[in-house]
């Protein structure tokens, strides 16, 4: 057992070793700036975990993790330099190299309960969604919707619910405007050298993103589409007869597979500060939730490397 894990202890602890090891070597080893190292890296890791799994105030971190600026400072850093996506995506590829990515990729999306604590940060207008890098929307993806202040996250999955990417808007935005961009966001590269593969071999979800526009974006992609037909969108092609057209296929056996996507996100929200946010900017939310995701997925590789 490492020395940390000795420290922290299994009631605070959420990485194996195994997971640590493999995690460990997608993470930077230094600011980038000085080239100065990190100072106990698991340590921080874990204590950014813990909090995520709590939903506890920064401040409130247990002291096992050492002086609690040093886990928020290292936690703003990792979020506004996109590096827990670059771990997701080398997950991701490692995955797919090894044949456990699944190409049946199930979108949906879930709207998550905005704290007071973090609704006091001043919102302009609305940006585009929060995604990599260090944008920050206007809005800090914040909106009111039916349940009062809420962010929405966007979810692309692969065919077993482990997360591929994740996009934020505030509460009210639609569903099916947001798949081009959430499709845009799927990219894995290949350990072998290429072009990253970008396109799924279908696209399931559910009649909230049945548009004429979602469809024709699909068949230029050359994926395959199973998404359900809205009851007024099939009133509508049936009232214009042979002009409507023909009905879209969709194949009912392979829709059963959406639930993954639901899953995922019930998943995510077992940890506390994914199901609530706390977070006053959209970054560090999203980053928080893109950590939930790449847990996932070293549950699954690291006991394969």
């Amino acid at each position: 057992m490492s020395v940390v894990s000795t420290v922290v202890g299994d009631r605070f602890r959420v990485l194996t070793d195994a997971q640590w090891e493999l995690l460990e070597l997608l993470l930077p080893s230094s600011d980038g700036r000085a080239g100065r190292p990190f100072a106990n890296n698991r340590l921080v890791v874990e204590g950014m975990l813990y909090r995520l799994r709590t939903g506890v105030p920064w401040r409130d971190l247990p002291e096992v993790f050492g002086p609690w600026q040093t886990v928020w400072k290292r936690h703003r850093r990792y979020a506004g330099d996109g590096t827990w996506d670059r771990v997701l995506v080398a997950l991701t590829a490692l995955a797919d190299s090894t044949g456990n990515l699944d190409w049946v990729v199930s979108v949906d999306s879930s709207i998550m309960r905005v704290h007071q604590h973090g609704a006091n940060t001043a919102r302009g207008e609305t940006g585009r969604p929060a995604r990599t890098g260090n944008y920050e929307p206007g809005d800090h993806a914040v909106g009111r919707s039916r349940g009062g202040l809420t962010t929405k996250a966007h979810l692309a999955t692969d065919g077993q619910g482990r997360g591929l990417a994740v996009l934020l808007t505030a509460g009210q935005a639609g569903d099916s405007p947001m798949m081009p961009t959430l499709l845009d966001t799927v990219a894995v590269p290949k350990l072998a050298g290429g072009p990253p593969r970008c396109n799924p071999e279908a696209v399931i979800a559910d009649k909230a993103y049945s548009s004429a526009a979602n469809r024709a974006l699909l068949r230029r992609k050359r994926i395959r589409a199973v998404i359900p037909e809205r009851s007024d969108q099939v009133a509508n092609r049936k009232r214009r007869g042979r002009a409507g057209g023909r009905a879209p296929t969709f194949d009912t056996a392979t829709y059963r597979r959406r639930n993954v996507v639901e899953r995922a996100f019930n998943k995510a929200k077992h940890w506390r500060g994914v199901a609530t946010r706390y977070d006053k900017l959209a970054l560090t939310y999203r980053a928080g939730f893109t950590m939930a995701l790449a847990v996932e997925w070293l549950k699954l590789l690291a006991d394969m490397t």
